[in-house]
């Protein structure tokens, strides 16, 4: 008779190595799937892992990450920050007491911002088309005392009206501005020049892995400092423009941070932790 403690370790130990295979196997795939994805769009390999880039119809170059969960730490923004020019703090600085997206921020007028209460409401959100959303969900957003108070400086010093777009530009055919809005010309860069902007910097400050970087890690970056700020959870989609699926996916343990990088927190985006509703 078979001793039954040898049997069950036998068995244990086929499982192990058949969970082993399977997990190779699954890798495998997913590395062929990318690979085919790579193909259909004509993406080569950079020198940056992770980093594969391709040419458009009109001959730009474009590039695709597979990791896009890279946050700014507080020292890394500070300096990035510090390292803008005049002309594009303002872009950066919207972008980082808001978490709007680019088009989101453009698209906003001195008039959505009610500083008195502290907030903006939000007209033109990205439309989901995958969940089947065909129109914009505006969403009101909470902002700092102290960026509400940088926001009512920049508008008095600039004369700027209800009517004034916050975008520096416009394109016509993928704004959805009014005919000959107003612009505020120390405004919202575009999003080309704000992501030039955000790559030329961090690589002149020394950050190794900039080329994982676009725009859409500032908003990574806030919603990583609000879970460390202890903001709950359903606040934090609320604000972002996220489902609770694609918010779990962002999820970082606020345990990464110190005790010295939360007060960096608090210093960049003033008391907008405290504000989230």
């Amino acid at each position: 008779m078979k001793n039954i403690n040898n049997v069950e370790t036998q068995n244990t130990e086929e499982n192990v190595n058949n969970s082993d295979e399977e997990i190779k196997i699954l890798e495998e795939k997913l590395k062929s799937l990318k690979a085919e994805k790579y193909k259909k769009l004509n993406l080569v390999k950079t020198e940056f892992e992770g980093i594969k880039e391709g040419i458009r119809k009109d001959g730009k170059k474009y590039s695709v990450r597979d990791d896009r969960s890279r946050f700014f730490y507080p020292s890394e923004w500070i300096k990035f920050f510090d390292s803008l020019t005049k002309k594009q703090k303002f872009t950066f600085r919207f972008l980082i007491n808001t978490g709007c997206r680019i088009n989101e921020a453009r698209h906003v007028k001195v008039g959505d911002i009610d500083l008195d209460n502290k907030r903006i409401i939000i007209r033109i959100t990205k439309i989901k088309a995958k969940k089947g959303e065909k129109n914009h969900k505006p969403r009101t957003i909470p902002i700092s005392s102290q960026f509400a108070k940088y926001l009512k400086s920049v508008f008095n010093k600039n004369n700027l009206t209800n009517e004034y777009y916050l975008a520096s530009s416009n394109n016509p055919k993928k704004d959805e501005m009014l005919e000959n809005p107003k612009l505020f010309k120390g405004g919202i860069l575009s999003n080309p020049a704000s992501h030039i902007a955000l790559k030329k910097t961090l690589k002149k400050i020394g950050i190794k892995d900039w080329k994982n970087f676009s725009i859409h890690n500032i908003r990574k970056s806030l919603e990583t400092w609000f879970v460390a700020l202890n903001v709950d959870g359903m606040k934090i989609t609320a604000h972002i423009g996220h489902d609770l699926k694609t918010a779990a996916q962002h999820y970082v343990s606020a345990d990464v941070f110190s005790f010295e990088e939360k007060k960096q927190m608090r210093l960049i985006i003033g008391d907008l932790y405290q504000q989230v509703f």
